[in-house]
């Protein structure tokens, strides 16, 4: 089959899947996985080579990501039921200062995300907004664009969580790598999206004397202030960024030592994904075990039912990518581009961008989003000189920030747990993110200006 005729099969299924969802209310995990059948059949493929591709595109995926996400949930939870994120913001607060409230609740949201669900975090942390926006006399919407915008960059950008995860896992990028740019690329785009833009709608009259007064029913005793009888903030954020320092030694360290010595065999398997969140639960479990009343096998049971739709998803794309694959269209686009200049890497990185933040406007889930993007870039990208897995990658994470709509469940989770009318929720949450998201696509753009001299790009 030509090229042509595959985008147009690819379109047909591409276009099946977000009709499925948003029109029909079909789970995503039969849409992705019609989705693929679909475009099997289509494109001429054999019903058994069908059903083979469905089934091992899956279950690679799981290989790929499946540990990782149950953990990243367990991990997650033992840091809410402990209470340490409330701990994190009087931390965080302590360390910047009243005048500065925005930044800390930006920087809050961002390191609390990087475990806990953004549905589940902003919930925990809008009470204690609300409690400094009146004692601190700061616009409610500064510190709300603050903590929402810091909780979904990471939320879109940073491993341990699912989406960012399914990217990396999908488009073959090291994760050690991944991590390390995506947190350079993610905090100065939740600082400019969330803090700097949020201080920006609040010196606006309609905003600025704005203090939580709708919350006056509100109990108010709940404050951003340090508790003896919960562990640290700084214990918390040791906890959160323990698995990644892990990964990261172990990623850094393999550059350096003689492969098959026993140092690179142990740096290697410390540095491994799976084991570095595993010894990150484990030391999480043991210093948080006297805060949580629930025992560890609760927790772990809660995890793997919380992850249980997030691995069907995540598979399910991964299934769909893996027809996309097998139908060749990759292998014909990279033909078709073969000649072509280092710029064809930021072409690259920008169509990737814009395809994401499109699924994310249509179908609303972020990480519906990403899997579906890294799926389609993913055989295109793997035989493309120039182009960058890990940059390529992070530029789909980018696009899966912003353009939050009223078919996003975080969109309502913004609005009725602050209050706004869907206009003000548009202003806050729906701009913000997407500031957020644009710079963290231009600081991917100046990345790639580098790729050739920056470790782990190429």
């Amino acid at each position: 089959m030509s090229l042509g005729l595959l985008i147009v099969v690819f379109l047909i299924a591409l276009i099946f899947v977000l009709v499925s969802i948003i029109k029909f209310d079909l789970h995503p995990f039969l849409a992705l996985l019609i989705g693929g059948l679909l475009m099997g059949i289509l494109s001429g493929m054999s019903l058994t080579d069908i059903a083979t591709g469905l089934a091992n595109g899956f279950g690679s995926t799981m290989t790929s990501i499946g540990i990782l996400i149950i953990l990243g949930v367990a991990l997650g939870n033992l840091l809410h039921l402990s209470g340490c994120t409330s701990q994190i913001a009087a931390l965080m607060l302590k360390m910047t200062g009243q005048k500065r409230a925005g930044l800390a609740v930006n920087l809050t949201g961002y390191i609390v995300s990087i475990p806990v669900f953004f549905d589940a975090a902003f919930v925990i942390l809008v009470n204690l907004v609300k409690s400094l926006s009146r004692k601190g006399k700061i616009p409610f919407v500064s510190l709300v664009c603050a903590l929402a915008v810091g909780l979904i960059t990471t939320h879109a950008l940073v491993i341990p969580t699912p989406g960012p995860v399914a990217v990396a896992g999908t488009m073959g990028a090291n994760m050690g790598w991944f991590l390390l740019y995506s947190i350079i690329v993610s905090l100065p785009a939740a600082i400019i999206g969330g803090v700097v833009y949020g201080k920006f709608l609040g010196k606006s009259d309609k905003y600025a004397n704005d203090f939580a007064n709708a919350f006056d029913d509100v109990d108010e005793e709940t404050e951003i202030t340090s508790d003896k009888n919960l562990p640290s903030g700084g214990l918390g954020i040791f906890l959160i960024f323990l698995p990644i320092v892990i990964i990261l030694l172990g990623t850094i360290m393999t550059m350096f030592l003689e492969e098959g010595t026993m140092a690179y065999i142990f740096f290697a398997f410390l540095g491994d994904k799976n084991m570095a969140l595993l010894i990150g639960v484990l030391v999480a479990f043991f210093a948080l075990k006297k805060y949580i009343k629930e025992s560890f096998n609760e927790i772990v049971t809660d995890a793997t039912t919380q992850s249980g739709a997030i691995l069907a998803i995540t598979g399910a794309g991964g299934a769909f990518g893996a027809i996309i694959n097998a139908t060749g269209i990759g292998d014909k686009l990279v033909a078709g581009m073969t000649g072509l200049t280092e710029g064809a890497g930021i072409a690259m990185i920008i169509a990737a961008f814009v395809i994401s933040q499109v699924l994310r406007a249509a179908q609303g889930s972020t990480t519906v989003a990403l899997v579906t993007t890294s799926a389609i870039f993913s055989p295109i990208v793997a035989g493309m000189a120039g182009a960058s897995p890990v940059l390529v990658g992070l530029a789909i994470c980018a696009g899966g920030v912003g353009l939050s709509l009223p078919n996003d469940s975080g969109f309502w989770v913004v609005n009725r747990f602050s209050k706004f009318d869907v206009k003000q929720t548009m202003k806050v949450w729906t701009v913000g993110g997407t500031i957020s998201g644009v710079t963290a696509l231009v600081i991917v753009i100046v990345l790639s200006l580098f790729s050739s001299v920056l470790p782990g790009l190429m």
